[in-house]
């Protein structure tokens, strides 16, 4: 009969807990600065968006134990620490519900891929680079549908602090029904197609779009069709070629306190959209600018919720350093 001396077990007991090993060479127990916020916005409502809160921390730095912890049915909070190379390159990481995946500090960066979300609920991107998938003898993405943060039908999305650049199809693609969403302060460049949100013929999304910054875009900074609500407020956009703000289909679009710089069709709607506007800022622009259409339409923000608006003049110099991974958040 073999006998495990008490504290020799109590030593090796933390790395069973649950049947996942917690230590090792790719995956440890961790803090967490920062991991355990919960979004605003309309991601804050139908229950709020809190991904895996409670959960097991891990750190990953290897693509397989990053696509292992996503794709998990436990909630979990995936610290990415330095960069992590997609293979194959394009392959979209699944993420299930309940999940946090969040860079180390400045660390955390997945190269030559992305996420995707199908059918789930309550998830964080955040503090995260994601990047280079881009063909550039397909600039238009129509090649493969390669995107950065792909959801399908997901509910209580957050995207906060995350820098996407150069991608093949889309940086961002929230489409089929993604409701309860908010984005915000990211860093979305060098690309073409940089924000789309629709692809549905229904009327019922509800988004929040804030603290962003929009640098060397040629569209959709969104093109958002058919959403219910999406409140844009904050928002620094600058060198943008094909248009900026598209409100598509039956959206209602209340943006507010914004500065767009050296922007083509800075705000324009389709004819069945509607348009509120609120202190917004152009400096160089070109084409299109619609600050009311149908204004009386659109719903207002602060029945639902509580926000802060920030004077436009200093949106140049406030959002860009503090857009995309912070130092701070996830070590």
């Amino acid at each position: 009969m073999m006998y495990i001396k008490l504290a020799s077990f109590l030593t090796i007991l933390p790395s069973l807990v649950g049947g996942v090993p917690t230590t090792g060479p790719h995956v440890k127990r961790a803090g967490c600065a920062q991991c355990e916020d919960v979004a605003h916005g309309f991601a804050s409502l139908n229950g709020g968006t809190y991904g895996g809160k409670g959960g097991q921390i891990v750190t990953v730095t290897t693509y397989a134990d990053l696509k292992k912890y996503a794709g998990a049915t436990e909630p979990y909070i995936i610290r990415v620490s330095g960069t992590i190379v997609a293979e194959p390159k394009g392959y979209e990481v699944p993420i299930k519900s309940f999940k946090t995946i969040i860079g180390v500090g400045q660390t955390g960066h997945l190269l030559g891929g992305g996420f995707n979300i199908n059918s789930q609920r309550n998830i964080i991107i955040r503090n995260l680079e994601i990047s280079d998938t881009y063909d550039p003898t397909d600039y238009n993405g129509k090649g493969a549908d390669w995107d950065g943060i792909q959801v399908d039908n997901g509910t209580n999305i957050w995207i906060d602090h995350v820098k996407l650049a150069r991608m093949r199809d889309g940086l961002i693609d929230l489409r089929k029904d993604t409701d309860y969403v908010t984005v915000s302060s990211c860093l979305l460049s060098e690309h073409n197609k940089a924000f789309g949100i629709g692809w549905t013929p229904n009327v019922i999304s509800k988004m929040t779009i804030n603290d962003n910054f929009f640098n060397s875009t040629n569209q959709r900074g969104p093109s958002a069709d058919n959403l219910k609500y999406c409140h844009m407020y904050n928002n620094y956009m600058l060198n943008v070629t094909s248009y900026g703000n598209y409100a598509r289909g039956e959206t209602e679009l209340l943006v507010e306190t914004s500065y767009y710089e050296r922007v083509n069709d800075p705000v324009v709607a389709g004819p069945k959209a509607s348009i509120k506007s609120n202190w917004l800022k152009f400096k160089d622009c070109t084409g299109d600018i619609h600050l009311d259409v149908d204004s009386h339409k659109v719903f207002k923000a602060s029945k639902f919720y509580s926000y802060e608006l920030k004077d436009p003049y200093d949106l140049p110099t406030t959002i860009p350093p503090f857009v995309g991974p912070r130092p701070e958040i996830g070590i």
